[in-house]
């Protein structure tokens, strides 16, 4: 499933899965635009990964903002060529609280960062996909979207309307060579504790995480979209 050359962007890039992921696609070859808000960290991401100058570019912006999000894909775009892959890996959590006593900035703080972020995104990226006739787009997501949890609202909300967004796309998408996946974890197991406690056994690797990505982005899943792709099933 050769990834050479293709263009890919990652955001979310300097979190524990976004660095798994970067180093992943850098070693498939990708061309690699990283996306986070400290353009210092991004460099050091990209030498980590043995990224050559002419390999990546930094996205330093703030997502959750439209014009900032626009400005900063298109010029990375003319930098480096348009995006053909989007790996939507913004993080963030709020929740532990009854909704009698939530505050409701928590709930706009996770729209802003699980809904705002990928509809900045899609906008700009998704059309010159459909245009080009090939194109992938994926992101990471939460049982509690669709079976929510005493005292999750805000991420559960936060994850929802991820997750409505990217499935619409897929629908719009649909045979235009532009495919939209999902990919479900209850919990990323970035230190290896699953392998030493039994209550954390459905807890999902990074590199599990990005091996199906990795498969997704591929031309041989072509005929995948639309999917929520469970990955806590042990």
């Amino acid at each position: 499933m050769p990834l050479t050359d293709r263009v890919v962007l990652i955001t979310g890039a300097t979190g524990g899965l976004g660095r798994v992921a970067t180093r992943a696609f850098a070693a498939d070859g990708a061309r690699l635009a990283l996306a986070g808000t400290d353009e210092e960290r991004l460099r050091g991401l990209a030498t980590e990964a043995g990224l050559a100058e002419d390999r990546w570019v930094p996205v330093v912006a703030d997502l959750r903002d439209a014009a900032a999000a626009r400005d900063a894909l298109a010029a990375a775009s003319d930098l480096l060529g348009p995006v053909d892959i989007v790996l939507h890996l913004v993080g963030g959590y709020a929740g532990g609280t009854p909704l009698a006593d939530l505050d409701p900035g928590d709930v706009a703080d996770m729209l802003e960062q699980h809904l705002w972020t990928t509809f900045h995104v899609v906008r700009a990226i998704v059309p010159g996909m459909v245009e080009r006739g090939w194109g992938r787009v994926l992101a990471v997501s939460a049982p509690v979207a669709a079976e929510p949890t005493a005292k999750s609202a805000p991420y559960a909300i936060g994850k929802a309307a991820l997750e409505a967004l990217l499935r619409t796309l897929a629908r719009e998408t649909a045979n235009t060579g532009v495919t939209v996946n999902l990919v479900i974890v209850r919990a990323i197991d970035l230190k290896g504790v699953r392998l030493t406690d039994e209550k954390k056994t459905s807890w999902t690797s990074p590199d599990e995480i990005v091996a199906t990505l990795r498969y997704l982005a591929s031309d041989e899943a072509s005929a995948i979209t639309g999917a929520r792709l469970p990955l806590f099933g042990r």
